[in-house]
């Protein structure tokens, strides 16, 4: 379990750098397109295997064209513009306030989820925590943009994974089910919106090859089944723990591969996300609770 855990964080930590390296190559438009292709044939090769089978309701499909809007196609294409001027490390960190967003959306979109002080207090914690890391009052604000970018990639999976839990798991589907379909629906949406985003020419490398391979194979695909069979043998909520790990391993990957400088703004600015963020989920007291499924706070989908 811990090994797989950690192999886990590792691959959406790398996420982050992956992408950085891939751009080199590759337009936005054209990197989240063969990203999410690579992800849907490694899903639905998991599903064609195990026999969980496809969605088979229109209506699924319906709200599946939703959730791969909001929990792919956006916020890879938001993390994929972001980047061209923000660090893969500041990318990772920003992104890992999902959970704590995913967590403020469903206290006001989800009857069952009510906004509690804690809520709010670790929402304002960890935004605390988002503005140390994005440092406005640096002198060069060069990359503020990319990482607003990135921050809005962060909001969008967290509308996703609301939308997931109102309209999808209460159907009660196989999560391989769901997440090959999902993935493939993306697929479609990129495809259609890429002739009108930027799309130019290709530079092939081995490096820019690997990364794009190890993306969408690794990091979008496997990570996925990683994640439910994490979810199947631990619960939910240890499982959801691996969102504290992500963006330690986001930060020192990017310092290792690109050489990214580690500053303090991001240690300190990340680290006040994650006491928000366990303060919001009252994780303390929660340690030893198993849980059934994830809850829309706990669950994270790729990077």
């Amino acid at each position: 379990m811990k090994t797989r855990f950690l192999v886990l964080a590792l691959l959406w930590g790398s996420s982050f750098t992956l992408i950085k390296e891939a751009l080199a190559g590759l337009s936005p438009a054209q990197l989240v397109l063969a990203r999410l292709v690579l992800g849907a044939a490694v899903l639905l090769t998991v599903a064609a295997v195990t026999r969980a089978g496809l969605p088979r309701e229109r209506v699924v499909w319906g709200h599946l064209a939703a959730a791969a809007l909001f929990g792919n196609v956006i916020p890879f294409l938001l993390l994929s513009y972001g980047e061209r001027s923000a660090g893969a490390g500041i990318a990772g960190v920003l992104v890992g306030a999902t959970p704590l967003l995913t967590l403020t959306v469903a206290a006001f979109a989800l009857a069952d989820e009510r906004a509690t002080p804690r809520k709010l207090t670790g929402l304002l914690i960890g935004f605390a925590g988002l503005v140390v890391v994005v440092a406005p009052w640096r002198e060069a604000l060069g990359s503020i943009g990319g990482e607003v970018a990135c921050f809005g990639a962060a909001v969008s999976y967290a509308l996703g994974f609301v939308y997931v839990r109102r309209f999808l798991s209460p159907r009660h589907l196989k999560p391989v089910s769901l997440a090959a379909g999902q993935v493939s629906v993306a697929v479609l949406l990129q495809a259609a919106v890429s002739p009108f985003l930027e799309w130019g020419p290709v530079t092939v490398t081995p490096r820019i090859v690997v990364s794009i391979v190890l993306l969408g194979a690794l990091s979008t695909g496997l990570a996925y089944v990683l994640y439910f069979r994490l979810i199947d043998e631990v619960g939910a909520t240890t499982a959801s723990a691996v969102n504290y790990v992500v963006p330690i391993a986001a930060v020192l990957v990017s310092a290792v591969v690109l050489g990214e400088a580690v500053t303090w703004n991001v240690i300190a600015g990340g680290l006040i996300v994650l006491a928000g963020m366990a303060y919001a989920e009252n994780r303390l007291r929660r340690r030893t609770q198993a849980a059934s499924g994830p809850s829309p706070a706990q669950s994270r989908g790729s990077r």
